[in-house]
């Protein structure tokens, strides 16, 4: 529409930017602005009348009845937007309506609004406590959550320092050390033990981040995030207890296990106190007319002190074994404890035809391990190697006549972990038996409890090792204790030091 057709056009300036329009009493358009025009044409627009608000003749009539300006109406139209002022023309009964474009401001008003009402919903329902923090650590604002993990109103927080709020010792120092972290590296995690307001003790896990101004880069604002893990913690800790407790419980549980080992163990030297005993005292009875006797008296009691001193090892190894409390960890040589164990299963590989070679690496390596728990996971081996073979035999797989060999073998790899094998001529598993072997309860002896593998892996791994098996080149088994590489090759430590009580 032209600004030079019509009377009412003295009242606009033809080249205001903005659009403006003069309307009488019924909205129609008397007059407008070359930008008007301009405005519709990049909006698609025929109709003037297009570009107001769907109230423009009420608000015509209030504006000329109140005789005053309207300010601040929105208007749509496709994506875009206007905010128009309709000023009074009385005398004339006309209305000025000049508006300007605002589709920026509206959309990042509306956009503010959203990320307001977001903020809002967050922060008001959370339940983690989110909080500004001066530099010094005095608060500064909160969130609603402050009272359930606080005990305080985000109100009563305002001004309060950290120290205050978390009144422990160990809180100032974690406090200390966290600003020393915020200020150096701009954020800080730390884990508090504080007193809620009502007297009970809350586990607190904190996360800040400094704000720090743009040029100087001085911290001028922390921001926290508080969560209560007072749940957790007392979770974790049950778990620890019950983890003791289950470890305690699994020694318990080895002891089937065990009970064969050691009762062979014991059977050995009790039979040879035995036979000492009742040789010496053949000797006694005719020692008075010779004399000579009384030396092989002598002779037999020596061997009878030897072999229950043996006895007493079995059983201090055992109690040690079955004692609740932590691993005593100690540098081992491998070697040493290889060739004790093979000496203490020797009885019953001979009593089986089974025979025990030794294979040991001149390096003489060293492992981390508990020496007494490290000594049953090798018997175990040991002991199962030699049933494997005498099945072997048993089955007609083996000749008869022919002792078989379980060999104990000790090396270091390229990558200087320590290995301790033990490889047996036994029949063999399948692949799908292997991988289940060291499954808990999976045996294929008829009175085995499914145990003694399954636990010998636990404790090799929890020495930072690992127990595997491999076909052998003998047709049966090799199963290999890995330890990880240890820088300590001198000074291991004697198998003597187990606790005997």
């Amino acid at each position: 529409m032209s600004t030079t057709k019509h009377p009412h056009t003295s009242q606009l300036l033809p080249n205001d930017p903005q659009p403006t329009l003069i309307l009488d009493q019924r909205g129609q358009v008397l007059a407008s602005t070359q930008s008007t025009n301009e405005l519709m044409a990049d909006a698609d627009i025929t109709s003037p009348e297009a570009l107001l608000p769907v109230n423009t003749v009420h608000l015509i009539r209030a504006a000329l009845t109140q005789n005053r300006a309207i300010e601040d109406v929105e208007s749509s139209f496709g994506d875009r937007y206007c905010v128009w002022c309709f000023i009074p023309d009385t005398d004339n009964q006309q209305v000025v309506a000049r508006g300007r474009e605002a589709t920026k401001d509206i959309r990042l008003r509306e956009q503010a609004q959203r990320s307001n009402r977001l903020y809002r919903l967050i922060t008001e329902n959370t339940t983690d406590l989110i909080s500004r923090h001066a530099p010094d650590g005095r608060f500064i604002d909160a969130t609603p959550a402050s009272w359930q993990l606080l005990g305080y109103r985000p109100e009563a927080l305002r001004g309060k320092t950290l120290e205050e709020v978390f009144a422990t010792e160990q809180a100032a120092e974690k406090l200390a050390e966290a600003h020393h972290k915020l200020r150096e590296e701009g954020y800080a995690t730390l884990t508090l033990k504080i007193a809620h307001a009502d007297g009970k003790d809350r586990h607190l896990e904190i996360s800040s981040r400094a704000i720090r101004e743009t040029y100087t880069g001085a911290v001028v604002e922390v921001i926290s995030v508080s969560r209560d893990i007072t749940s957790r913690v007392a979770s974790e800790e049950k778990n620890r207890l019950l983890a003791e407790e289950l470890a305690h419980t699994t020694r318990l549980a080895t002891l089937g296990e065990l009970a064969s080992s050691v009762a062979h163990e014991m059977n050995q030297p009790l039979a040879s106190i035995v036979n000492f005993a009742s040789a010496s005292q053949r000797f006694l009875q005719g020692a008075e007319h010779q004399p000579a006797r009384l030396a092989k008296v002598e002779d037999g009691l020596e061997k009878i002190v030897h072999h229950a001193n043996r006895a007493s090892e079995v059983i201090k190894r055992l109690r040690a074994f079955l004692r609740k409390g932590q691993k005593r960890m100690a540098p081992i040589a491998v070697n040493e404890v290889a060739g004790n164990v093979a000496r203490l299963c020797q009885w019953e590989a001979e009593k089986k035809r089974v025979r025990i070679v030794e294979s040991l690496t001149d390096s003489q390596p060293i492992v981390t391990a508990d020496p007494v728990l490290l000594e049953q996971v090798l018997i175990n081996l040991i002991r199962n190697a030699i049933d494997a073979s005498v099945e072997a035999r048993q089955n007609g797989s083996k000749i008869q006549a022919k002792l078989a060999n379980v060999i104990i073998t000790t090396r270091v790899n390229d990558d200087q972990e320590v290995l301790l094998e033990v490889t047996d001529e036994g029949m063999g598993l399948s692949e799908e038996a292997i991988r289940q072997m060291f499954q808990p309860f999976y045996t294929s002896k008829p009175q085995g409890l499914g145990l003694g593998l399954s636990m010998s892996r636990s404790i090799i791994e929890d020495f930072g090792g690992f127990l595997d098996a491999i076909p052998a080149s003998t047709g049966g088994l090799t199963l290999t204790c890995r330890f990880p590489a240890n820088t300590q090759r001198n000074t291991p430590a004697s198998m003597e030091n187990c606790p005997d009580d």
